[in-house]
């Protein structure tokens, strides 16, 4: 039986103090993996649903029959995993700011990353995601200016609560045209939101792109004993 709480790292990192920790549930009876920035939890392992569903709807919107992605923000590798697990993905860049991040699931101290660092597709990129999206040299710094198929991004807890202040202006139609330029014609964009839909972030979106939707992602949260809800944007480039 797992201890009852362990910290697995603690990192003084540029954006704060970040730390991996490992509890056990006692209502679930599992463990439970949780990233912390200072006091505010980024990720845990108990609510996953919405971070799969990312991958798999952005994949689902796609004709292509081979796929070059990007996901932007590791965590604990839900969307990068998923992404894998379908064979049309030929590669995957996976941009995260946070170096320890990539530590961790280079070391096998997080479960998915002994199969994404052992996948010859998936590449770690340590950069700012919203820096390379805003530069025309793109996320693949091997390759400048290179074009994907599908954005995955799950980063920030939604457009309106950014984890930085800088990272507000992407989400605005300026933003949106900068990142469109990364996709090849009839590329897919996919966010992950905390919140529910917003019709006015899918209007920056609807300046930009076509067939802007929000799918709401339900899961259980045994913390409070309801259904919560998390949202998926989806938005597809021009094909002209």
């Amino acid at each position: 039986m797992s201890a009852r709480f362990e910290e697995l790292d603690w990192r003084d990192t540029a954006l704060g103090e970040i730390s991996l920790r490992r509890r056990r549930d006692p209502v679930s009876r599992q463990d439970v993996l949780e990233v912390k920035l200072g006091e505010e939890f980024l990720m845990s392992s108990m609510f996953t649903v919405a971070e799969v569903e990312l991958a798999r709807l952005a994949l689902s919107e796609s004709p292509a029959e081979r796929l070059d992605v990007v996901v932007g923000g590791l965590g604990l590798g839900y969307t990068a995993q998923t992404a894998l697990e379908s064979s049309r993905v030929a590669s995957m860049l996976v941009v995260e700011a946070l170096g320890e991040v990539i530590e961790w699931h280079q070391q096998g101290l997080i479960p998915a990353g002994e199969d994404l660092t052992a996948d010859p597709r998936c590449q770690y990129v340590h950069s700012n995601f919203f820096t390379m999206a805003a530069s025309p040299s793109g996320f693949d710094p091997e390759s400048p200016g290179r074009r994907f198929h599908a954005i995955m991004l799950d980063v920030d807890h939604s457009p309106r609560h950014v984890l930085h202040p800088e990272n507000a202006s992407f989400y605005e139609p300026a933003g949106m045209k900068q990142l469109a330029a990364h996709l090849h014609p009839g590329g897919i964009f996919a966010l992950w939101s905390n919140d529910p839909p917003d019709e006015e972030y899918m209007n920056s979106l609807r300046q930009v792109f076509d067939g802007v939707k929000a799918e709401v992602v339900r899961f259980p949260n045994p913390l409070q004993d309801k259904e919560a809800t998390n949202t998926v944007y989806l938005a597809r480039k021009p094909s002209s």
